[in-house]
């Protein structure tokens, strides 16, 4: 049955991108020239207010086509890329920019991300001033529905601050609108502190998750963002914060934070399930962008980036892709063939056509457009001219349309269906905490993992493996090194987004070759740059290290 809470969440999303373009229009009503009391007479104006920062999550922190963290932070990383293919994609070596480290300051990768992030950061600092200033129960609410909602949004500002933080580093602390008009940056370990703080102050001011507040910020949400800030506070504030991560993850783990479920999280066995039309149902899911495409039109279009041009076909769907992004050589390579991820969340060999979209009986392969047009499209996980014979390691300008295995991990089902691509993008899940944790007790204890940390480890992975397969596979302490753990949440998280982060973490992000990336060696690419444009604003700001 459909959660009638989502319906009303992305039917109040939808109505505000209108005319908007995904957040892609620049020209925004500005409603702080309105008294507050004014503007907010009823629970449905406050609540537009709460949630125009989700709609603009949107725009950067998902894969739906624009330059924001996931892109940014993918595409850096080990494994995925978005080659040249033939006379398609190279876009001003934008994205190859991104796979080498080569990236500078005046670049759009280095810009866009951050002026989408602060943008977002920005609707939260001007709903949390104007709710401050309202009587809730003048407009029919209580002050306990104040605090919740005004901690609810300081949380995800905390989210948008966090994910700055990660690229950028020395970043300015702005808390309202247009105060200071010339802000300096704060040291990373100062933003860090920021988070820490307005984290723990609110999380407990939250809601659990329920099945009523998919896509809301609630406390599980909350916990999970405080999991991810200790387990990286080494790496962000110089000081580690292991078992501060554990108790995190903790709470999650015994269900006191709650879960779409009605009870405690668990993690779903089939290994679509978190990610399907029906995923804000997933006991597994703590926190995602929530979409409804057959209430509210708005939906997660992974598509644009991700998809060949004929894609649709093999799914029954109305939309195609730019055929952008796929999974380099290496990183297919590093699933083994008996791993279930390889086979379901990635996409490899011969397309077939869905069914409902045959003309004719034998109608049933789809065919190329570009090198292999009028003949089958096979996708193959090598990124070079197979057309002209190449042979070898190829390369990010030797792409032709059929290069790299792709994206299978969301699916939007036949659009014949009652919930047709309304499948939410997962921000934070289960398995996420159960790594998280497994990780910190390893680094707790000197790098070894212990058998708590290989048993959380192996709870998640298992579902990856036949039951006649799992016995070789499953984890032993021995097995389960630090770079094993690296690579098992490189295959468990990909296309989450997550993957730079965990590389700079494991200290492999500048000193690691993978295909066609020779090790970039400095640690200036550990960050991104202030960008350009920003610091011909803001002669207050100060420039990234190694990038002056």
């Amino acid at each position: 049955m459909k959660n009638m809470q989502k319906k009303y969440i992305v039917a109040g999303l939808a109505s505000l991108m209108l005319g908007m373009s995904a957040c892609t229009n620049l020209e925004e009503t500005v409603y702080s020239e309105i008294p507050a009391q004014n503007f907010y007479k009823n629970r449905t104006e406050v609540m537009a207010a709460v949630l125009r920062p989700f709609t603009h999550a949107n725009a950067w922190a998902a894969p739906t086509g624009q330059v924001g963290f996931w892109r940014v932070s993918e595409l850096s990383a080990d494994q995925l890329a978005w080659p040249q293919k033939g006379r398609h994609g190279f876009d001003g070596g934008d994205w190859i920019r991104l796979h080498n480290h080569a990236w500078i300051a005046n670049d759009n990768n280095a810009w866009n991300p951050w002026r989408l992030m602060f943008w977002g950061m920005g609707f939260c600092n001007n709903t949390i001033k104007d709710l401050s200033a309202i009587d809730f129960k003048t407009i029919g609410m209580t002050d306990e529905d104040k605090a919740a909602i005004i901690a609810e949004t300081k949380v995800l500002r905390a989210w948008h601050y966090l994910k700055l933080m990660d690229l950028y580093g020395n970043i300015p602390i702005v808390t309202e609108v247009g105060v200071p008009v010339s802000p300096v940056n704060a040291p990373r370990a100062e933003v860090w502190a920021f988070i820490e703080k307005e984290l723990k102050e609110n999380v407990d001011l939250l809601p659990p998750l329920s099945p009523a507040l998919v896509g809301r910020v609630t406390r599980a949400a909350g916990y999970a963002m405080l999991a991810e800030l200790y387990l990286n506070a080494e790496k962000w504030a110089d000081t580690p914060k292991w078992d501060e991560c554990i108790a995190a993850c903790n709470k999650i783990l015994d269900g006191s934070c709650g879960s779409l479920s009605g009870a405690a999280p668990r993690l779903e066995t089939d290994l679509l399930k978190p990610f399907d039309n029906l995923n804000h149902t997933s006991p597994e899911n703590l926190f995602q962008i929530t979409y409804d495409y057959t209430v509210g039109n708005f939906r997660f279009g992974w598509n644009g980036d991700l998809w060949h041009y004929e894609q649709k076909k093999l799914y029954n769907a109305n939309f195609n892709g730019n055929n952008g992004i796929v999974v380099i050589p290496t990183a297919f390579d590093a699933f083994s063939d008996k791993d279930l991820r390889k086979k379901t969340w990635m996409l490899i060999d011969t397309a077939k056509i869905d069914v409902a979209f045959r003309t004719n009986f034998n109608d049933s392969i789809v065919k190329g457009t570009e090198e292999y047009a009028g003949r089958p499209l096979v996708f193959v996980k090598e990124i070079r001219r197979n057309s002209e014979g190449e042979a070898g390691e190829g390369g990010m300008t030797r792409g032709e349309e059929n290069s790299g295995a792709r994206f299978n991990k969301y699916r939007p089902g036949p659009q014949t269906s009652n919930v047709y691509w309304n499948n939410d993008f997962v921000l934070y899940r289960l398995a996420e905490i159960y790594f998280n944790k497994a990780e910190a007790l390893t680094r707790k204890n000197g790098g070894t993992a212990t058998q708590e940390a290989v048993d959380l480890v192996n709870e998640v992975r298992k579902r990856a493996f036949s039951a006649t397969d799992w016995p070789t596979e499953a984890y032993t302490v021995a097995k389960l090194t630090l770079d094993e753990f690296l690579a098992e949440r490189g295959r468990e998280f990909i296309f989450e987004g997550k993957r730079r982060t965990d590389m700079i973490r494991f200290g492999k992000f500048t000193t690691a070759s993978w295909w066609d990336h020779p090790a970039s060696g400095q640690d200036k690419w550990e960050l991104f740059p202030i960008p350009y444009n920003q610091m011909i604003l803001n002669k207050n700001l100060k420039q990234n290290p190694g990038y002056e």
